[in-house]
């Protein structure tokens, strides 16, 4: 079993050298291990599984930045609108329409970043890279009032090819580029790349990776 006190201090300093952001993947972990981080000065958590982010949140203290990284439902948006710190998985215009909506509904703007397809496997979810303001359906950004769209996020391919790893990774980077020069370039909050977990994010930061989703690394492997 991992020792989190031993090993999150080595992660950490990596990342911040880097000068990105650590997001602590606790989904699955019971809210003494999440502690253990949050006593070390820990603050960004993820989860993938909204009634347990719920749960969490209701649970443990109130300034943690919860990151919702997994695939995200339309009808369960409104659960976490009220709290979330950043959805990193916007990969439909239907989705971003709804977190539009519920950003509203709450009086604020959500964060959110982008999520596209660059790995070689189908099974992930994702934009298409190639057209990255397909999202917007023609319409401008801005007009979203709702969500504050602070980047883009991507998860390279299950591999050993380190090579290949860093070229998906550089095309995401890309792609951030694409769209901050085409829709953001006076957003100043349009600054994430988020790509990079235990496995990859040396190779994540090299590619210019601002914020890395490491689980299994901080609290060992999953049941």
């Amino acid at each position: 079993m991992t020792n989190v006190s031993e090993t999150y201090p080595m992660v950490q300093r990596e990342v911040d050298n880097a000068g990105a952001t650590l997001v602590a993947v606790s989904k699955t972990k019971p809210t003494d291990q999440i502690m253990e981080l949050y006593e070390l000065g820990h603050r960004d958590f993820g989860e993938n599984r909204v009634a347990e982010l719920v749960e969490k949140y209701e649970a443990l203290p109130k300034d943690i930045n919860w990151h919702f990284i997994g695939h995200l439902q339309r009808n369960k948006v409104k659960y976490i609108a009220p709290f979330v710190h950043l959805i990193h998985a916007v990969d439909s215009p239907r989705l971003l329409r709804e977190i539009n909506k519920q950003g509203l509904r709450n009086e604020r703007q959500i964060p959110v970043l982008l999520q596209y397809h660059i790995a070689d496997e189908e099974s992930k979810y994702g934009l298409n890279p190639a057209q990255p303001a397909e999202i917007f359906n023609n319409e401008s950004p801005s007009e979203l009032k709702g969500v504050a769209i602070t980047g883009v996020m991507g998860m390279a391919t299950y591999t050993d090819h380190d090579e290949q790893i860093a070229e998906e990774f550089g095309q995401l980077a890309e792609t951030f580029r694409s769209l901050k020069q085409q829709y953001f370039s006076e957003t100043a909050a349009f600054k994430h790349i988020s790509m990079g977990m235990s496995g990859d994010y040396p190779i994540a930061l090299q590619q210019g990776s601002t914020m890395v989703r490491i689980g299994s690394l901080l609290f060992g492997e999953r049941d």
